[in-house]
Order: structure tokens, then C-alpha cells, then sequence
């Protein structure tokens, strides 16, 4: 089947936005109502701000964890039924403000008078990403990208990278909370103490969220850098913790690495957190997070192999904004390669949801549980598996059996609907001057209204962008 050709009007709400709407109009002057859209964002939408405190629900969970603990201890007074409710408890607390911070993300995402800024906080979190593989983590993935990735998404990628790296759901995620410098006075006082040196943090700062591969570090930068960062923590949580706000940032002194430190040939000789606060702000200006940045920026909006003069104009604006990002998207919404009619990217498994779910008319998903949903499609919100984030291309997702799993989602969304909703006259609405003639006949021909709506969320025209 050929591919469909898209209009500037579909590529603005579908490629760049996170859907059409049946009630949306087809913008006139598609460039003019993305960049409108700056000024339209909700940095803390009523969802987010709702969520419950994720470093007292973190805490609780450790106080459970130590209570536990000493129960065990206490062979008298050990009751494995009374430890067993206390680790449940305390779990299904975390699991219940994960699962609002997905309703929340997804409620903004459906909700949104800005759809391109929402989708450029989805996908800043997926290149700072964390996972809820841990309880702890669990607990904070919404915080996370409530306030570490959405105050930022229109300001600079330096304080978007600052705030990411220092905030505890990151801490926690990379054990960065674990990290001890080795001629540091807390490991000197603790000599026979096992933890040490953890260089996850650092690791993935370089080769992540900034820097990118083969950039031209060593080990020994990597090294050196996890030894600027020692002393990075979280106030409430981890070891040597004491009574503050779990939410926040703090910086132990006792287990900072003492010295000047040299990464990438630059001494550091600044005192205390400053020392990797430094270090890190000049990886976020440096040429090769530009071009690391904007690879990935035009692997997303113009396909899987990104265009390599996108890539060099796309780092030449982050350079010379200095990592402004409303300057960087207006360069990439200026470009005639993100704009070419033919669909350049297939629709992951959120992105699949979300505008399936704006299609059909949803401003908030009520009842249905996104989490669960994610979970069944294979992308299970805030958890990649690993510190790179899910994969950014049609091979991790267009399976057969992926493509199963949409089919049976598609029908379950479509069923309640075929009374009220008409494919026929929605499918134009969502694809303006872009639906094929073949899905167009599908649709006409399907056996049911819900089994047209069915097959127009999984046409080939739908799942593409």
C-alpha cells in the first residue's frame, strides 16, 4: 500500500503535535501555530499540581523498609504476616502516586492548547529519562517530569540538564546518592565501609544527556567527573541522610571528593557541589552535546535516519543561542526537511494512545487506567529499562506482534463509541487533505461504525506521522 501524502496542516498536528481533534480546525499558517503555542504552554497543569508529595511518600516507604528491618533483628518479636503487610503497604502507596503521575501526564497531554511544547516535554524525559525500577524512583517519576523537565522545555538546556541531574528521582535512579569519594571524610571515618566510588551519574551525563558517544572522552574523564560529583545527594533520603525535605537537593560535604579534578584537559578547582555544577554546565554548552542533541531532535521530527544538514543547522542554533530551546525548535520548525510530505516516523506506543484517544474525543482519560494500558502495549510509562530511554525508531515498534496489540486496544477504545462517532466523516477531520483513498474505502466498508473507527486508529495513514 503506498505511503499517504500528508499536508503542511496534517504534519502540524500529527508530526509535530500530538494529534488532531475532530473539533480542531486545520490551522491556515501551520508554521505560525506552532510557534504560537510558546506562549499557550501550562508549565504546572492542575493534574501535575494535584500529585501527592512524592519525597514524604519516599520517606515513608524508607521508614518502612528500616522498620522491617529492625523486626528482623528483634527475632522475639519477628511476625513474617506484620512484615509482609508493611513492605505491601508501603509499596502500593508508591504504585498509587505512580499511577496518578501517568493520569496526570496523560490528562495534559489530551487537555493541552499546546500539543508541540507537551510533546517536547515528553520527549526531554525520554532523553532524561529515569526508570521506576525501584520503589524510590517509583515515587518520583511524576515529580520528575512535573518539575524538572516542564519549567524548562522553553528555557535552556543548561538549567533543563542542571535541574534533571540534581533532582532526586536522577539521584536515586543512578545511585549517585551511594557515591563516596574515596579520600573523602565520611570514607575515612568508615574505613571497612564497602561503598565507594559510583560512576553511573557521571557515566551517563557524558554519554546521555550531553556529550553523546565517541565524543572524545576517557574513562579517566568519566572518573574524574563522578569524583566532582561525590557529595551530591538528597536531603531525607539515602545514606547519611538526616531530617530535611526529601525533595530536594543537598549537598554532603563529608563525601566530596577533596581536590581539583581534570576532565577533558580542563582543571576544576571550584569548592564543594560547585566543582561538578561546573563541569556539567560546560558539557551542556559543548559542540559535541550540540550535535548529540540535534541528532536526536531530527531523528524525531524527520525520520529514523535524520537528514545530516538538518543535523548541522539544528547544532549550529544550539550553539549560537547558547542552548536556548525556543530558538532550537523555531529552527527545526523553519525546516523544509521536517516538513516533507511523506510520513517519516511511526507512531510509539504513547504517542499511538495519546492521539488515538484526542482523535476520539477525550480531554482527560476519567476511568481508564493509562498505566495499565502503556503496560499491555509494550511502553510502560517512566520505566525504558535503561538510562538511553526508549528507542526512537519504527524497528522497536512496528512488529507483528505489537501491531496485534493496537488492533485489540483500537477495538476495546472504539467499542463504546460507533454509536456517536462516524469514521467516515472523522478520518478527513483528524488527517486534513491527507487521508489515502485506500483507508478512506476501508473505512467505508467495515462491517460496523465501532469496527471503522477500529480500523482508522490502526491504518497504516494513522499510525505514521
Amino acid at each position: 500500500m503506498p505511503s499517504p501524502s500528508l499536508s503542511p496542516a496534517a504534519i502540524a498536528l500529527n508530526r509535530f503535535g500530538l494529534g488532531a481533534r475532530s473539533d480542531d480546525a486545520a490551522p491556515a499558517d501551520p508554521k505560525r501555530w506552532l510557534t504560537d503555542q510558546f506562549g499557550r504552554f501550562e508549565v504546572r497543569p492542575a493534574g501535575f499540581a494535584a500529585l501527592d508529595d512524592a519525597g514524604l511518600a519516599a520517606q515513608r516507604y524508607r521508614e518502612a523498609q528500616q522498620a522491617v528491618r529492625q523486626m528482623a533483628r528483634q527475632e522475639a518479636a519477628t511476625d513474617a504476616t506484620d512484615m509482609k503487610a508493611a513492605r505491601k503497604d508501603s509499596r502500593q502507596d508508591l504504585q498509587a502516586l505512580y499511577r496518578a503521575g501517568v493520569q496526570a501526564r496523560a490528562d495534559s497531554a489530551l487537555a493541552t492548547a499546546a500539543p508541540f511544547v507537551e510533546r517536547m516535554v515528553h520527549f526531554w524525559a525520554n532523553h532524561f529519562c529515569v526508570s521506576v525500577d525501584t520503589p524510590p524512583v517509583t515515587a518520583f517519576a511524576g515529580a520528575f517530569e512535573r518539575d524538572a523537565i516542564r519549567p524548562h522545555v522553553l528555557g535552556s538546556f543548561a538549567d533543563m540538564a542542571l535541574a534533571a541531574e540534581r533532582h532526586p528521582a536522577m539521584l536515586l535512579y543512578l545511585n549517585q546518592v551511594q557515591s563516596i569519594g574515596p579520600g573523602s571524610p565520611a570514607a575515612a571515618r568508615n574505613p571497612d565501609r564497602k561503598r565507594g566510588l559510583n560512576e553511573n551519574l557521571a557515566r551517563e551525563i557524558m554519554e546521555l544527556h550531553t556529550l553523546g558517544v565517541r565524543s572524545g572522552y576517557t574513562q579517566a574523564d568519566v572518573t574524574e567527573f563522578a569524583r566532582a560529583l561525590t557529595g551530591w545527594s538528597v536531603e531525607g533520603l539515602g545514606p547519611g541522610a538526616r531530617q530535611g525535605d526529601p525533595n530536594a537537593f543537598a549537598f554532603r560535604a563529608r563525601q566530596h571528593e577533596p581536590g581539583e579534578r581534570t576532565i577533558l584537559g580542563k582543571r576544576y578547582a571550584q569548592p564543594g557541589d560547585a566543582q561538578g555544577r561546573a563541569a556539567l554546565l560546560d558539557f551542556a554548552a559543548a559542540p559535541a552535546t550540540a550535535t548529540h542533541i540535534a541528532t536526536k531532535l531530527a531523528r524525531h521530527f524527520a525520520g529514523d535516519d535524520p537528514p545530516r544538514a538538518l543535523i548541522a543547522r539544528l547544532a549550529d542554533s544550539f550553539t549560537r543561542s547558547k542552548g536556548d530551546l525556543p530558538t532550537l525548535y523555531a529552527t527545526l520548525i523553519a525546516a523544509p526537511e521536517a516538513w516533507v510530505p511523506t510520513p517519516t516516523k511511526f507512531k510509539t506506543p504513547w504517542e499511538w494512545t495519546i492521539s488515538s484517544l484526542r482523535g476520539l474525543g477525550y480531554r482527560q482519560a476519567g476511568r481508564m487506567q493509562i498505566a495499565t494500558l502503556q503496560t499491555q502495549l509494550g511502553q510502560r510509562v517512566w520505566k525504558p529499562g535503561a538510562p538511553a530511554g526508549w528507542d526512537d525508531i519504527a524497528a522497536s515498534w512496528a512488529g507483528p506482534d505489537a501491531l496485534l496489540r493496537r488492533v485489540e486496544v483500537a477495538q476495546r477504545l472504539a467499542a463504546p463509541l460507533g454509536e456517536r462517532l462516524d469514521a467516515r466523516t472523522l478520518a478527513p477531520k483528524l488527517l486534513p487533505a491527507s487521508l489515502g483513498a485506500a483507508t478512506a474505502d476501508q473505512i467505508s466498508r467495515a462491517e460496523s461504525p465501532a469496527g471503522a473507527l477500529a480500523l482508522m486508529l490502526v491504518a497504516p495513514d494513522f499510525l505514521r506521522r
